[in-house]
């Protein structure tokens, strides 16, 4: 039906890459998980650059997994409080929770000129965690991170913060509707909550010595 070789080779040359997103809950991680990504590393996406999201309730039950060469697994602990339809709307952008206390010249965004997702200064800036919105409204912003990716590709460029920095330059160019506020995903180690008295999405922690290969 068709030739497996050729379209790898285009997409290796291409340098495409790719995730995969799993939501392991109760005893689902424990039956399924661990069979989940080692059947994935011998058959899925071959000779890629491949991010497995691992979504779960209990990030110490993640098994270790030895991947291959430019895969990597990122953990992703799930609710603590409510999420609910007050963060929803149009378009809907998280602001960091590293950065929200912060004045604008601390923000991480892209300078070099020769990205696409390049910016001199912004209003906020934003997570990639978390973002929505109507459907029109996602698809156009993953349309305009995926064409600046694979422009700044073309160019041999990539961003500060890869797909996190096409996305600020999106929100700085098309503003969202609402803001979420980084109670809707905290990091923990901040010790001091400042005026965060709710988290309702926390992250987990980046084991990236075992989760990570080169």
């Amino acid at each position: 039906m068709f030739d497996p070789n050729l379209f790898d080779q285009k997409h290796i040359q291409s340098q495409s890459s790719v995730a995969l997103t799993v939501f392991a809950v109760g005893k689902y991680l424990d039956v399924y998980l661990g069979n989940f990504i080692t059947s994935a590393e011998k058959h899925f996406m071959l000779g890629l650059q491949v991010t497995y999201y691992v979504f779960t309730d209990q990030a110490d039950k993640v098994p270790i997994i030895e991947l291959g060469p430019r895969r990597s697994l990122k953990v992703i602990q799930e609710f603590k409080g409510r999420f609910g339809s007050e963060a929803l709307g149009d378009s809907v952008a998280l602001v960091h929770a590293w950065y929200y206390k912060l004045p604008k010249d601390k923000f991480t965004y892209d300078r070099n000129p020769k990205s696409k997702a390049y910016m001199e200064t912004g209003d906020y800036y934003y997570h990639a965690a978390i973002f929505g919105g109507l459907c029109d409204n996602v698809k156009d912003l993953a349309d305009y991170c995926f064409l600046g990716i694979m422009e700044d590709k073309l160019n041999n460029v990539e961003a500060l913060w890869h797909d996190e920095s096409h996305l600020n330059k999106y929100f700085w160019l098309h503003k969202p509707s609402r803001l979420v506020s980084p109670e809707y995903c905290w990091d923990p180690v901040i010790n001091e909550k400042r005026d965060i008295n709710v988290t309702r999405l926390i992250w987990a922690p980046k084991h990236y010595d075992k989760l990570r290969t080169r």
